[in-house]
């Protein structure tokens, strides 16, 4: 062979070389870029898929955006692999069996309900109940260990810390001599020993005898006048749905009376409401996305133990005070985690 012909084979062995590396370097980039496709045995991942179902006006709640990061916390991104399904009443309680059966047949693999709506709800599938007062002195739970059924629920405790709002009142305001009780209907109304509760805590705070005003009903409530409070000056309100659906109502019948008054929810101070003392809603919404997601992952909601709240929050509107004329003790203030200008 001629060293031509020598020198033209080697050239063009190491080009048919080089043309091979470089086929397997493409080759390789292309499997490391080329986009993911399951195979027929690789199922794409299920999007779930939670009920909401509420009596509110809108989907941007602190109560619902603290849920949603709760889920976020817990790998859940909204869009991604969970979709809230929200159904709200917007205060028209008649159309829960609607909303609830629309999630059912969607299907929703778990329902939060607002505690109106849990009775309805529970009958489709499992459900997270954030907010409740007093479920075993109500009947709705057989122990806060195993509330057995098909719901599982976090509390407000609001009974328990009644006592607790009334000492806080009295601090607030030592000079007063009687109180009044203002008490709501169902479902959310606590047993009467809520009330005698009560009696003996003011009776300790040499307050006398607590007079307890009821209000079971929509119409019994707007029937309500601030001269119901006579005799009395300073009001404590018990925890109940019916109130908070109507505690604008509230608030505004204890301010025309110009009393102080105590709240059990924050959303009370928000509108007006001189004093709160009470669970933050919030974060009980927060930690029900923890059972939402065992719930999610099989777990029964019945053998969930019932959660009592954590966070608690002292919350003084000190606009209102200036409103009605009213001088709150310094050492309330000081102790208030919120002060409302």
């Amino acid at each position: 062979m001629k060293t031509g012909d020598r020198e033209n084979g080697a050239a063009a062995t190491r080009l048919g070389d080089g043309l091979t590396r470089r086929g397997v370097i493409a080759g390789l980039a292309a499997l490391v870029l080329a986009p993911e496709h399951p195979s027929p045995q690789q199922a794409p991942a299920k999007i779930l898929r939670v009920g909401i179902l509420g009596r509110g006006e809108t989907e941007r709640t602190p109560m619902y955006d603290a849920f949603r990061q709760g889920l976020h916390d817990l790998g859940h991104i909204e869009g991604r692999n969970i979709i809230l399904e929200f159904r709200l009443a917007h205060g028209d309680y008649s159309q829960f069996p609607r909303l609830a059966a629309e999630l059912a047949d969607l299907p929703v693999e778990v329902i939060v309900a607002g505690t109106r709506a849990v009775d309805i709800a529970s009958g489709w599938v499992p459900v997270v109940v954030p907010t409740l007062f007093d479920p075993v002195g109500q009947g709705l739970a057989s122990s806060l260990s195993r509330p057995g059924g098909n719901v599982t629920r976090f509390t407000l405790m609001s009974a328990e810390l009644d006592a607790k709002r009334l000492e806080l009142l009295k601090s607030a305001f030592p000079q007063i001599s009687a109180v009044s009780v203002l008490r709501g209907g169902p479902p959310n109304a606590g047993p009467k020993t809520d009330v005698e509760r009560i009696e003996r805590a003011a009776a300790a705070l040499g307050l006398g005898t607590a007079r307890t005003v009821e209000a079971l009903d929509v119409a019994s409530l707007r029937a309500l006048r601030p001269a119901v409070f006579a005799g009395t000056d300073a009001v404590i309100v018990l925890g109940s749905g019916l109130f908070w659906d109507y505690r604008r109502d509230i608030v505004a019948l204890a301010n025309q009376a110009r009393l102080p008054a105590i709240y059990p929810e924050r959303e009370y101070a928000d509108d007006g409401g001189l004093m709160v003392y009470g669970a933050n809603v919030p974060d009980n919404f927060r930690r029900a996305a923890d059972y939402v997601d065992s719930i999610l992952k099989g777990a029964k909601p019945g053998e969930l133990p019932i959660q009592e709240p954590v966070r608690f929050d002292l919350i003084v509107n000190l606009k209102t005070a200036r409103d009605l004329g009213l001088t709150i003790s310094p050492a309330i203030l000081t102790r208030a985690d919120e002060v409302i200008e």
